[in-house]
């Protein structure tokens, strides 16, 4: 597999692309078939992936006419800064495999669109390259980075010092993850990182290698998850770092108390795009009961099946701060490169006021939890 998923690189919107939607048609044509599956498939049978789309189709919005909503807005606080908008691009890993542009064409996407991005760990562009393209643009949303923990704490501790120089204003520690899902598309497709394709940030950080397995022994329990993170070391994370810190994967009410007591500057509701433990909740559906557990204690963040800007707006209404775009971008970005995410950022907000205006919502404020109906109940 070459570096490049087609032998030129796109970067002109694609004819009768008119929703964020369409991309994934396109870039299924342009991505051979081992980055396809690595970029549109989820875990097992898929179940999770499937459902996370399906729960915010199946909220109703119970629309208010009449209202007055000229001169409304999108504006939202998070973080102590006023952004745009809720939309964020989620960390994605590898881009360059879906674009040549890859994560430093998002990030400028992203900056031309006033949005935010979360860089992942395993981009396969140094973190500081990325950093530098976008920093000193005025209008743009935040810089984040996600973070796996490391093994050795050294290791994570470089890479915190790495994003603070670099300028990275957050961390988004995923604690959903300690394994890899069952990703059978992808084995199916015979997925394999191409060459010259890495993540480059982790270059030099010794990778867990999985132990030969014994009779009556467990690859995963007595080796590989011998050091999986536990709450000890969110608590340590938080101490070893002046940047905030927020949790994305948390599912459950109890998690996200505990997450709430430490402090730390936010959840992401999240459950890995369906990437690592199939028939796990929805987000839709988990939002709300998270919201119930921590009042107002720290802002949430959702993401998982997110294709409208009417799910956007259900998601706030339902009590997220904002929202993380994941598929619907990488799949802008393979089929038209920077300028594809940018459409794809444009298109979603470009909803979402439009689904603010005809639900009666001059601001984000006026979307709460009346605005939904769930007409099966």
């Amino acid at each position: 597999m070459s570096t490049s998923h087609s032998a030129s690189a796109p970067t002109r919107i694609p004819p009768g692309v008119v929703a964020a939607g369409d991309y994934e048609a396109v870039a299924r044509e342009r991505l051979d078939p081992a980055a396809w599956a690595y970029f549109s498939g989820g875990a097992a049978d898929e179940i999770t992936l499937r459902r996370n789309r399906e729960a915010w189709d199946a909220l109703s919005l119970q629309p208010r006419v009449l209202r007055r909503v000229a001169g409304g807005h999108t504006r939202l606080e998070l973080l102590g800064r006023t952004l745009a908008h809720p939309l964020l691009l989620a960390p994605i890993a590898y881009q360059r495999m879906a674009h040549p542009d890859g994560e430093i064409g998002s990030a400028c996407a992203a900056a031309a669109q006033e949005a935010g991005m979360v860089l992942s760990l395993q981009a396969s562009t140094p973190m500081e390259d990325v950093a530098r393209a976008v920093l000193r643009e005025a209008q743009r949303g935040p810089l984040w980075l996600q973070l796996y923990l490391q093994r050795q704490r050294g290791h994570t501790v470089e890479l915190l010092r790495r994003a603070e120089a670099a300028g990275y204003e957050a961390i988004v520690l995923t604690v959903d993850a300690p394994t890899s899902g069952a990703r059978d598309r992808e084995r199916r497709a015979g997925y394999r990182l191409p060459t010259g394709i890495t993540a480059v940030n982790l270059a030099g950080v010794p990778q867990p290698a999985a132990a030969a397995s014994t009779a009556g022994s467990s690859v995963l329990f007595d080796d590989l998850l011998q050091s999986a993170p536990t709450w000890d070391d969110v608590e340590w994370l938080l101490g070893q770092t002046r940047l905030p810190v927020l949790l994305k994967g948390v599912l459950h009410e109890d998690d996200a108390r505990q997450a709430a007591a430490l402090r730390v500057a936010g959840l992401v509701v999240s459950n890995h795009g369906g990437r690592t433990l199939d028939t796990a909740v929805t987000t839709a559906w988990a939002l709300p009961r998270i919201v119930d557990a921590v009042g107002g204690a720290l802002p949430l963040l959702v993401d998982g099946g997110i294709r409208r800007g009417t799910d956007v707006l259900k998601a706030v209404a339902l009590g997220a701060r904002a929202v993380l775009v994941g598929r619907p971008y990488v799949f802008a970005l393979a089929s038209a490169g920077a300028l594809g995410v940018a459409h794809v950022l444009r298109l979603l907000r470009d909803e979402l006021e439009i689904a603010m205006a005809l639900s009666g919502c001059a601001t984000l404020a006026d979307a709460t939890p009346s605005l939904l109906v769930h007409e099966d109940a």
